[in-house]
């Protein structure tokens, strides 16, 4: 029979000790200083643990998805901690640990032969977005604020997540997320350093801003991005393969820097789709 202190050994969490080692959970808490400093039912590690088990059960509640963290430890007596002790000790966890913990997983894991992580020779990873509701409490909503419409406030508060992701295995390489009164591409700047020469990013039309793409090519890293329907590209010189070269500028004028300018290639396919009432439509893609 184990004792009390076996209870929460490495391996008795489930699943999650198999991918995420205890000896890096125990690694991450003493350095962001974030270990507990006496005995208790719940333990740094163990609660580190239950975070991460509430991200797979989300629409579990705090006690069902403890539950299930302590499923395999059959014939062991375990704490049955109530709601508002399992969200105190997140409270007391903090957040360092976690996004630490973040910080040394996060990156690419394709070997070369994962199929649609590289193309001739370059990884593949993207920037994908989206919006999460946060709960419309005060404590909250002083910095994810409500939308706010011409009479009044409405819907819930919303929290913005970008991502930057490996294609083929979706791996995340970083994160930015916070109000969505910031768009997309603001937080996505934020997650260009982790580009480098042996990538290529794949973006949708709105990332073809100047000082976003000038940023990208800083870090080595290629990149390929369906463009605006605004830009009217000049050709510069045409290519063997029917695409074509041209130069994207800041379009304002800085001192000492003159008209900042980028040569990119143009690839132009024209794409036919069939509406819902059979009609087809044809549509030139850049």
């Amino acid at each position: 029979m184990a004792s009390a202190h076996d209870v929460y050994a490495p391996g008795h969490l489930g699943e999650l000790t198999q991918v995420i080692d205890p000896k890096l959970v125990d690694a991450v808490l003493e350095e962001t200083g974030s270990r507990e400093r006496r005995v208790r039912l719940l333990p740094a590690r163990v609660v580190v643990y239950f975070v991460l088990a509430l991200a797979f059960f989300e629409r579990s509640s705090h006690r069902a998805v403890w539950d299930k963290l302590g499923a395999g430890l059959h014939g062991i007596a375990v704490a049955r901690p109530c709601a508002s002790s399992l969200s105190r000790a997140r409270r007391r966890l903090g957040s360092a640990p976690l996004r630490r913990l973040f910080e040394i997983l996060a990156g690419p894991v394709a070997g070369r032969a994962q199929s649609g992580a590289f193309y001739r020779g370059l990884r593949v990873v993207a920037v994908e977005g989206t919006t999460l509701s946060v709960p419309d409490e005060e404590a909250v909503t002083w910095h994810f604020p409500r939308h706010i419409g011409s009479v009044k406030e409405f819907g819930y508060p919303l929290l913005r997540l970008v991502t930057l992701v490996e294609c083929g295995t979706r791996a995340l390489l970083g994160a930015a997320f916070g109000p969505d009164t910031t768009g997309e591409l603001g937080y996505a700047r934020r997650l260009l350093d982790r580009l480098d020469a042996s990538m290529v990013l794949l973006a949708d039309a709105y990332y073809d801003a100047f000082d976003f793409l000038q940023t990208v090519t800083g870090t080595g890293a290629s990149f390929l991005l369906r463009s605006t329907r605004k830009r009217r590209p000049t050709v510069r010189r045409l290519l063997p393969d029917g695409s074509y070269l041209t130069t994207i500028s800041a379009g304002k004028y800085r001192a000492g820097r003159g008209y900042g300018r980028l040569e990119v290639r143009i690839i132009e396919a024209r794409m036919t789709v069939t509406l819902a009432d059979g009609t087809r439509r044809s549509e030139l893609w850049r």
